[in-house]
């Protein structure tokens, strides 16, 4: 039994995926503002990168060709994202003598230290990201978000490859 999947079209597709980008960083926000859960520098860099796919995706709708290329890039950052949320699930299961100190503010970060000197700091992580302050079926902000980026990716993907002769 195949499924018929003639409903989903190219602008479709990049429309719900701009949306979902948009929910996850709307709940990301209900967390900080309404539960009080603070970002780390890693579920900041998260966030700017759900902001890219779903900014990308967005464009592609409303343009509505090009989709290819749009896809590479809502692939890049979905690429990225799970590559910054797979270094926090990790540092989330390092044992507790071997979490790194916590370290000043993302806004301090970036203002005492040259760029490249920035990012480093804060890709090597910190105490704060190696916290599970909150839950949902027995995985943290981060694990669930490494799984978001994995299935963003993989649709990107699987999208880039169905649509290969149209390049």
């Amino acid at each position: 039994m195949a499924m018929n999947l003639q409903f989903i079209t190219e602008r479709r597709f990049f429309l719900f995926a701009a949306l979902v980008c948009m929910a996850l960083l709307g709940f990301g926000y209900y967390l900080q503002f309404v539960r009080g859960l603070d970002p780390c520098p890693l579920c900041i860099l998260q966030r700017v990168a759900y902001l890219g796919v779903g900014v990308v995706c967005l464009a592609a709708f409303i343009h509505g060709s090009a989709t290819r290329i749009y896809s590479a890039l809502a692939l890049v950052c979905a690429l990225a994202g799970a590559g910054i949320a797979a270094r926090q699930v990790w540092l989330q299961h390092l044992p507790s003598d071997r979490v790194p100190e916590c370290g000043p503010g993302l806004d301090f970060i970036l203002q005492a230290f040259p760029l490249f000197d920035a990012l480093k700091l804060i890709f090597t992580g910190s105490g704060e990201c190696a916290e599970t302050v909150w839950t949902f079926l027995s995985l943290s902000i981060a694990e669930w978000s490494l799984f978001w980026f994995a299935a963003f990716s993989a649709l990107l993907l699987f999208h880039l490859v169905r649509h290969r002769q149209a390049f």
